[in-house]
């Protein structure tokens, strides 16, 4: 008997030992996870604050040369009548150019953080770990699918970011399918500069959803299968921002990972443009 239990009792101090062990390793992966975190952190912020500090956003004022997207369906209650009225902005890019050559535009999403240059690479996948000057940084940076035109927008335009807990990048993308920032409707616009063009965005759709690329289609056959997508997404929007899609449009989609499970989309249709 006293052999079983001094068996015993050795048993479960290897059970003891090996899950104290476990602990202490998982302890440790946490810390280390936990320090890179706040330093990619540290080094996206900084990023940031240099690039708010040195570069000008400017309002443009409506001119001969702004040309106004206009349907004749678009309802008179449809709030594109107010929001037509907005400036666009304008931004200049050679400082830009000169930090990352790759940079192709400036995006500004009311309501939001979301207020930086968007680049564009080869594929889909450098700039989920690398920051603005293209250093290592699993925050990453917002930018454009590469199968996008850089200088003419296709009917599905397409921007990814990370969604950072400290609302860097795409982090306060979360904010609008909350009612705090659906209710006041001078959130529900997205405003781009970039190198040829400065343009208005009119918010249509907002949701989270299980991670799909269903959203992500670039390119359509014909118009029938465009408006097809484009219900398919105001049809799945948690708000109804009381508009349409017409074949003449083009989209605007933002995507960002809502947890490790779902995505936040939100999807926003050209309504003002002007060239440079």
């Amino acid at each position: 008997m006293k052999k079983k239990k001094k068996r015993r009792i050795r048993w479960n101090n290897v059970f003891l030992f090996l899950f104290i062990l476990i602990f202490i390793i998982i302890l440790i992966i946490s810390i280390i996870n936990i320090i890179n975190w706040l330093k990619d952190s540290k080094k996206t912020n900084n990023n940031i604050e240099e690039i708010q500090n040195n570069i000008e956003i400017n309002e443009v004022i409506d001119s001969d040369e702004t040309q106004v997207i206009e349907n004749e369906v678009i309802d008179k209650e449809d709030p594109y009548w107010d929001y037509i009225e907005m400036n666009l902005i304008d931004i200049d890019f050679n400082e830009l150019k000169q930090k990352n050559d790759q940079t192709v535009g400036w995006i500004q999403v009311g309501g939001t953080n979301i207020n930086y240059p968007f680049v564009q690479t080869g594929d889909n996948d450098f700039y989920l770990n690398h920051s603005f000057d293209k250093s290592y940084n699993n925050a990453g940076w917002v930018f454009m699918d590469y199968r996008n035109n850089k200088t003419d927008f296709d009917k599905n335009t397409i921007l990814y970011a990370h969604g950072r807990a400290d609302n860097t990048m795409f982090g306060s993308l979360k904010k609008v399918i909350f009612n705090s920032w659906l209710s006041n409707k001078d959130n529900h616009i997205v405003k781009l500069s970039t190198e040829t063009e400065n343009t208005l965005w009119q918010v249509f759709s907002v949701y989270k959803i299980p991670t799909t690329n269903d959203y992500i289609q670039v390119h359509f056959i014909d118009d029938d299968e465009f408006l097809e997508f484009g219900n398919i997404l105001l049809n799945r929007s948690t708000y109804d921002f009381n508009t349409i899609i017409t074949k003449e449009d083009k989209i605007l989609t933002l995507s960002s990972c809502y947890n490790d499970d779902e995505k936040v989309v939100l999807h926003a249709k050209l309504i003002k443009r002007e060239l440079k």
